[in-house]
């Protein structure tokens, strides 16, 4: 499992090990199953407090992504289809937004930007 911390990143660390490792089990990478490194050992390896990288896994098992058994570690949860669905809704919102912003210094209208999307989805099934 590569975990990357910048500290050029403005986003807190915990918040950088929790993003990476949800991405890593939603694209599966990491599988369902799946053994996560101590809380200890992955503190180690990226240089920081172990009191970071327990609340990264804590927000992960809030949110259903990992399962912690005491004594025995930490490991990949079945997949929720309800909550990759969300998260998968909430990217495509994400990149619409970004259209949207991106628009009008095209000058593109609402039905200018459906016509795209219409021709586009017609070239790609």
């Amino acid at each position: 499992m590569e975990i990357i911390i910048s500290n050029s990143n403005n986003s807190p660390i915990y918040e950088q090990l929790y993003t990476q490792i949800k991405n890593l089990i939603i694209s599966d990478s990491l599988k369902e199953g799946e053994s996560l490194p101590s809380i200890r050992n992955l503190a180690k390896d990226l240089k920081v407090s172990v009191v970071t990288t327990k609340k990264a896994y804590d927000a992960l098992e809030a949110e259903g992504y990992i399962n912690t058994m005491h004594g025995k570690g930490s490991f990949v949860a079945a997949k929720n289809t309800e909550i990759l669905r969300e998260t998968k809704l909430k990217e495509i919102e994400d990149y619409m937004e970004k259209i949207m912003n991106i628009a009008p210094s095209c000058n593109l209208d609402d039905d200018q930007i459906i016509e795209m999307f219409k021709i586009f989805i017609k070239e790609n099934q």
